[in-house]
């Protein structure tokens, strides 16, 4: 695991906002207060046990200090190492444990409910992107969120999932979490495919656009009152043109 120094050098700022890694208490707790307002929709603080493992980033409004989007990060050597991870308790992973490079889990990404402003997630990301080029990260992985249980509403982004964005076979996770829905529907028209990605969250969305693919089902995860899909993306396959849109935002340290 690379020093803290690696993380510390990722203090960046562009337009109205600023990120740094989490450095002492105080930190941890106002992330931890976001996670909970943004996945339970009320006050509390949101700690598991994989937290102290992790570097947490924070991105800030300058303005006015306060905390917009909170996300968490572990790197791991190789699939040997998924063990380690968030995911690996909801998702049989024996496929991903050949991999042979670099992976950094991205976890908890949350963003201060209300907050509309697309320029958060775009930070976040080349953010993202400065870290993996830092650290040599070839593959991006995480749980990635729908809010609530109920499938119903989600049933034609699941069917465009399965229709285009599926894990490659080499890849593939299979299924452990006790409660789960495959996928079984399609998406078939050009009006389901624009509904389909409007009810993604965002930053699915972005990993999609990326390159970037998923499980053949979701987990249905009762005590964080969400639907989770495996999300993976391998930083070779990301097109050119979105790297450089990444590298284009204008970071200052």
């Amino acid at each position: 695991m690379p020093k803290r120094g690696a993380y510390g050098q990722i203090h960046m700022s562009s337009g109205r906002y600023r990120s740094r890694v989490v450095c002492g208490r105080s930190d941890l707790k106002a992330s931890f207060a976001l996670r909970h307002a943004a996945f339970f929709g009320a006050a509390g603080l949101d700690t598991d046990g994989f937290d102290a493992a992790c570097h947490h980033i924070l991105i800030e409004d300058h303005e006015t200090a306060e905390l917009v989007c909170s996300f968490r990060v572990l790197l791991l050597e190789d699939g040997a190492e998924l063990n380690q991870s968030y995911s690996y308790q909801y998702y049989e992973l024996t496929r991903l444990t050949s991999y042979s490079s670099r992976m950094m889990e991205v976890g908890r990404f949350c963003v201060l409910p209300g907050l509309l402003d697309p320029d958060v997630l775009r930070f976040a990301w080349a953010i993202m992107a400065a870290i993996v080029d830092v650290l040599d990260v070839k593959m991006l992985f995480g749980c990635t969120s729908f809010a609530g249980t109920q499938i119903a509403p989600y049933n034609k982004s699941f069917g465009l999932l399965r229709d285009r964005y599926l894990a490659p076979l080499e890849w593939s996770p299979g299924i452990k979490a006790p409660f789960v829905h495959e996928f079984d529907t399609h998406c078939d028209h050009q009006t389901d495919i624009r509904h389909a990605m409007r009810g993604m969250p965002p930053l699915l969305r972005t990993y999609l656009m990326m390159g970037g693919w998923v499980s053949d089902h979701a987990v249905i995860d009762k005590k964080m009152n969400t639907l989770h899909v495996f999300t993976g993306l391998e930083v070779s396959i990301i097109p050119e043109g979105r790297k450089q849109l990444l590298r284009a935002v204008p970071l200052r340290t």
